[in-house]
């Protein structure tokens, strides 16, 4: 997360928010969201990641990385999905996605 929050201000800058969640309960979040200028859930359970299409790891009880570019709308531009560390959306290609997005949006 910390590679969003270097970037924060250049997302900003395009109209884009960020916000991430995590199934860690919120004694084990408010340290690492302290350090971050966007807001971090905690406690996300299997129902809300199901709402959204997240994977839910049901032998350890978490939710998979699952990431979303998405417009105020709520719908979906970009997203990933991933059943370990790799293969998480990139900051800085993030980015530049997002940047080709709104450009586009504009047309």
């Amino acid at each position: 997360m910390a590679g969003y929050e270097e970037r924060r201000a250049a997302f900003s800058k395009i109209g884009v928010s960020l916000l991430a969640g995590t199934s860690e309960p919120e004694d084990k979040v408010l340290e690492v969201a302290a350090t971050l200028g966007f807001p971090v859930a905690h406690s996300v359970t299997q129902e809300t990641a199901d709402q959204f299409g997240g994977f839910w790891e049901p032998r350890r009880g978490h939710i998979q990385p699952s990431e979303f570019i998405l417009t105020q709308s709520g719908r979906v531009m970009a997203s990933t999905y991933s059943t370990s560390p790799v293969g998480r959306m990139d900051p800085e290609e993030t980015l530049f996605l997002t940047k080709i997005i709104a450009s586009r949006m504009k047309k």
